[in-house]
């Protein structure tokens, strides 16, 4: 299906792993894997506008789902109306604002399955460069609100308590998420970067229950996730993005038996 003698794609997959790992453990303590999936499907859009006025579909996406996630942070805020299912509304509406653009766009539905799937053909030493700069970004800025973000994630009334600006904190952390949506894109797709940002992290918290080390490891393992995947996807000619995302499963499969083995309940 592909040929993959790129190494901007192994540079691509690594680079989104590594942001994926350390952000994805916020999403795990957070409980938030199925919001992340919604916002990743609602970038869509911002793709498909990308691509019909000639722009890095990397740029697009993520100008769009910052716009996505400002909205989504301010309804989680408001008591005017019920967040979960307005945000519902809103992820729904932003897929859907893409497939229509699409469908009305002659001759572009043959390049939707790229943006949906990822494909390593499009890995381009322009996404590289995108991809390190926002990695190094988001990393800094997750380091610099580790603290706050790490209580917010246990114990939110208490950061209210101790004075933090809670809506700010979580629009950092959104922002931080929907920025390593993007860096997964080229390799991944708009549906499977989900498992860079949820599996590498999951896995590595059946390891450890520190924080800091859970962070390492669930950048290590989206590497390795990343790396055999795409060395699988070339032996099997099989689809990367999909193929990563299957190793990536079957990394956390793994570190879950290992700890029922290790710590079988009563």
């Amino acid at each position: 299906m592909h040929t993959f003698g790129s190494v901007e794609a192994l540079a691509q997959v690594s680079l989104a792993a590594v942001v994926g790992g350390v952000v994805g453990v916020h999403v795990v303590l957070r409980r938030l894997p199925f919001l992340v999936m919604g916002l990743t499907h609602a970038t869509f859009p911002g793709l498909v506008i990308a691509g019909l006025v000639g722009v890095n579909p990397m740029v697009g996406a993520l100008v769009f789902g910052l716009v996505v996630v400002t909205i989504i942070v301010g309804l989680r805020a408001t008591d005017q109306v019920e967040s979960s299912s307005a945000i519902g509304v809103v992820l729904a509406a932003g897929f859907a604002l893409g497939v229509v653009l699409v469908s009305a766009s002659d001759g572009f539905a043959r390049d939707v399955s790229a943006y949906l799937v990822g494909s390593v053909a499009t890995v381009s030493p322009t996404d590289v460069a995108i991809t390190a700069a926002v990695a190094v970004a988001v990393l800094g800025l997750v380091g610099l609100f580790h603290k706050e973000l790490v209580l917010g994630a246990f114990d939110s009334g208490a950061l209210a308590a101790l004075g933090y600006p809670v809506l700010a904190l979580e629009l950092v952390l959104m922002v931080g998420i929907e920025v390593t949506v993007v860096t997964a894109l080229p390799v991944m797709g708009t549906i499977l970067c989900l498992s860079l940002l949820v599996a590498p992290a999951a896995a590595a918290r059946q390891w450890t229950d520190d924080l800091a080390l859970t962070m390492v490891l669930a950048a290590a393992l989206g590497v390795t996730a990343g790396a055999v995947g795409l060395a699988v996807s070339v032996a099997a000619h099989t689809a990367a993005g999909a193929t990563v995302a299957l190793v990536a499963a079957v990394l956390f499969a793994l570190s879950a038996l290992a700890r029922s083995v290790q710590s079988p309940r009563s």
